[in-house]
């Protein structure tokens, strides 16, 4: 009876083993195709490295039709970095990535508290995308919300911060953030949205547009939701203040301009 029993036992742990190995290899599978995805066809970082590169993409208009754009200065509307102003690169920062200049294209912290709000409610809603990362994402990748594209991202992202200075980064990123309907880049945003040369920019014309980007379409459509574009404006200046770009006189003046921005 006690031999039976044992042989019994040794035939179910070799059963157990054996579903083991299985899951084991089904799981290599899984996860060597999935590195494979991740990893396949990405794109060469290092041309960008060349100021007078310019690159040919793809951009949606409002409507999902797809348009080429160019990157780089074969772009009438491309603006070099020197040519933006300090106000209007630092609103974006703080915007968009306040830890900008602190990390290595990943913004860790940021990013594990997007994931634990994600995982509560079960979708992809905070993607704490640094600039890296959504420069990365315009540049080579589509916009759908994946879980496989954010990890293409994250890699990307990482090369792009080993082979690009951060000036170089963040000149690349104003010149293909989506500003308006079928507008692209700040050169192409200021003169779409008032009229003027990027570099003539005010602080509080420079605040208001990149208190647009998050949602140029729907969430901050600077003439359907004026005011909310300016509440964001406002907070934007004051963050400025707060890191010295702007005086308390300044940000005062910015205010009252600030008021006759955006449609009504």
């Amino acid at each position: 009876m006690i031999w039976k029993s044992f042989r019994q036992l040794l035939r179910w742990a070799a059963r157990l083993l054996k579903y083991s190995l299985w899951l084991l290899a089904a799981l290599a599978l899984a996860g060597g195709g999935l590195a494979a995805w991740v990893f396949w066809d990405l794109p060469d970082i290092a041309p960008l490295k060349d100021r007078r590169t310019s690159l040919s993409i793809e951009v949606p208009d409002w409507q999902g039709v797809r348009h080429p754009f160019l990157v780089g200065p074969k772009n009438p509307h491309w603006t070099p970095l020197e040519s933006l102003s300090d106000e209007l690169k630092w609103a974006v920062i703080v915007a968009e990535d306040a830890n900008f200049y602190e990390h290595g294209g990943i913004d860790v912290p940021a990013l594990k508290e997007a994931l634990k709000y994600d995982l509560k409610r079960k979708r992809l809603e905070r993607g704490a995308s640094t600039i890296t990362q959504q420069l990365a994402k315009n540049l080579f990748l589509s916009r759908d919300k994946s879980v496989l594209r954010k990890l293409r991202e994250l890699v990307i992202a990482r090369r792009v911060e080993r082979e690009l200075t951060k000036g170089r980064i963040l000149e690349l990123y104003l010149n293909v953030v989506e500003l308006g309907p079928l507008v692209y880049g700040a050169g192409h945003g200021a003169r779409y949205h008032f009229g003027k040369p990027v570099a003539a920019l005010t602080p509080a014309e420079s605040a208001f547009l990149a208190a647009i980007l998050p949602g140029p379409r729907i969430a901050f459509n600077p003439q359907t939701k004026a005011v909310k574009v300016r509440q964001r404006a406002a907070r934007l200046l004051k963050l400025l203040g707060l890191r010295s770009i702007l005086s308390e006189t300044e940000i005062a003046d910015a205010l009252v301009e600030l008021n006759q921005l955006g449609g009504r």
